[in-house]
């Protein structure tokens, strides 16, 4: 083993509304035998954030709600980790995401219990320089919004790398959550899309479902992760802000504990979860070849961990590595994209905008990473991987 690489080491109230039933129909402007209901929103997405949203929307904003979202935790190798800090640089989102998480974290306790989430210590770290000083500035703003954020060197490390501990973080177990929020989804009458049935998203941000005979008319269409703009975004309408990255995941055998449950490299974007029985789940930008070269640098040589599972997919990401938020050109479909490991805590601010009830502060953060904005301009660029 290389010792140079040393890595081892708001309670929702129920709303009257939310008596409303499917049964409703109407006849107008439909084919002869073809019925019709209307729904105020269809979540498109798989991710905790998509359910989150669905759900608030329905419980807290008495909204009638569709949801079409895979349940994949339990089959596929992890493409993501929720956790309740990031590399963030912002201060803005720093002083925003500091009550979402406690509102978030009330939520979830409730929905799916202890076994939905854990207490971690998470490391960011980094080799170049600028990374280097990003992590200094992510340090003080941690600090500066009563986050613990303490230095961490190479003797944990390896030559040449600087981390930051931020202490006291929350990370979501989406295995046990999802479980637990589709439970949640059905108590609040929210409709789950079925495998016989048909979506089609509008240009105009609108849809359709067709179930049998059965049509419902959807007035907005949110796509909530990866996944769902991949698939429902046309190229014509492909936001320039926005571009694809090829990604992977690795799930290695029981191997040496790493210096932290859950690290984070700012330099690559690659993040490392540490697995109940020592096994490591490793994420990041690039094919499967170039990737595990990589995490065998981080890890201390390939012979240090073997492979039990592999993974190569799309995401999305922004090219200012902010999060990305609102309609198509103004009109299409709302676009939830870039929020990273802490998209999740984000959706009851999320719920709030799209149902118009926003607060001030929420509606200017929001105003500032619209999916249309120039990406040239740095207001809210954020830090990315290949800093």
């Amino acid at each position: 083993m290389r010792k140079d690489f040393a890595i081892y080491k708001p309670n929702a109230a129920k709303n009257h509304q939310n008596t409303r039933s499917w049964a409703g129909r109407i006849a107008t402007g439909t084919s002869p035998g073809m019925s019709q209901t209307r729904a105020d929103f269809v979540i498109v997405g798989s991710k905790p954030l998509a359910r989150l949203v669905a759900g608030l929307l329905a419980s807290v904003h008495g909204k009638s709600v569709i949801f079409a979202g895979e349940s994949q935790s339990a089959y596929r190798l992890p493409r993501g980790v929720d956790l309740s800090v990031a590399p963030i640089t912002r201060p803005e989102t720093w002083d925003m995401l500091k009550p979402l998480v406690a509102e978030t974290l009330k939520l979830i306790s409730r929905i799916g219990g202890r076994s939905a989430r854990s207490r971690v210590d998470p490391i960011l770290f980094a080799e170049n320089e600028p990374g280097k000083i990003a992590l200094s500035h992510i340090r003080q703003m941690a600090l500066a919004f009563g986050h613990a954020a303490e230095p961490i060197g190479e003797q944990a490390l390896g030559p040449g790398r600087d981390g930051i501990i931020l202490r006291d973080a929350v990370l979501l177990h989406r295995a046990s959550l999802e479980t637990a929020l589709d439970h949640w989804l059905k108590q609040h009458l929210v409709r789950r899309l079925g495998p016989a049935e048909t979506l089609s998203i509008r240009e105009d941000g609108s849809a359709e479902l067709i179930s049998g005979d059965e049509r419902v008319e959807i007035g907005q269409s949110v796509l909530a992760d990866d996944m769902a703009l991949l698939e429902h975004v046309s190229a014509a309408q492909w936001p320039s802000l926005l571009r694809r990255q090829l990604t992977t995941t690795i799930f290695t055998e029981p191997t040496r504990t790493i210096a932290a449950p859950v690290m984070l490299q700012l330099d690559s974007g690659l993040t490392l979860v540490q697995q109940p029985n020592r096994g490591i789940t490793a994420m990041g930008p690039g094919n499967m070849d170039a990737f595990a070269v990589r995490l065998g640098v981080l890890l201390g040589g390939r012979r240090e961990f073997r492979q039990a599972g592999q993974s190569s997919y799309q995401i999305v990401v922004t090219s200012d590595a902010a999060p990305a938020v609102g309609r198509l050109g103004g009109v299409g479909a709302d676009i939830l994209a870039g929020f990273g490991p802490t998209g999740a805590f984000f959706a009851p601010a999320i719920a709030r905008w799209l149902a118009g009830v926003a607060s001030l502060s929420e509606n200017g953060w929001f105003a500032a990473r619209l999916v249309d904005r120039n990406s040239a301009s740095a207001w809210v660029a954020d830090v990315g991987a290949g800093i």
